[in-house]
């Protein structure tokens, strides 16, 4: 079984930083893609940052180029979200997905105090 964990959500003030994780079990880690997603009351889920453990090659939203950044520890089995200069609104209950089965985890909740 597929599973995705996140976790290390908070509360942060603007300009603060921190670190998600999600942990991943049930595939292989060897050939994966995962992507980071979050989401707002009312409003559709949208993609932040993804990986690929193919070629190790990012992609970002143009809201967070610059100050997120994605990696993967494939011992671990992690994939992993740095977030550094926060913003108000990157506020949001953020979500890993496995884009080859489709998973996702359960989220963790960011929230950037102005």
């Amino acid at each position: 079984e597929v599973q995705l964990v996140e976790s290390g959500g908070g509360l942060v003030q603007t300009g603060g930083s921190l670190r998600l994780s999600c942990a991943a079990s049930g595939f292989s880690f060897d050939d994966y893609a995962i992507g980071w997603f979050r989401q707002t009351p009312g409003k559709e889920r949208e993609a932040v940052s993804c990986i690929s453990g193919a070629d190790g090659s990012t992609e970002y939203a143009d809201s967070v180029k610059g100050r997120f950044t994605i990696s993967s520890d494939n011992v671990k089995k992690t994939v992993y979200l740095e977030m550094h200069s926060l913003k108000p609104e990157d506020t949001a209950v953020y979500y890993c997905k496995d884009e080859t089965f489709g998973s996702w985890g359960q989220g963790t909740q960011v929230t950037v105090s102005s």
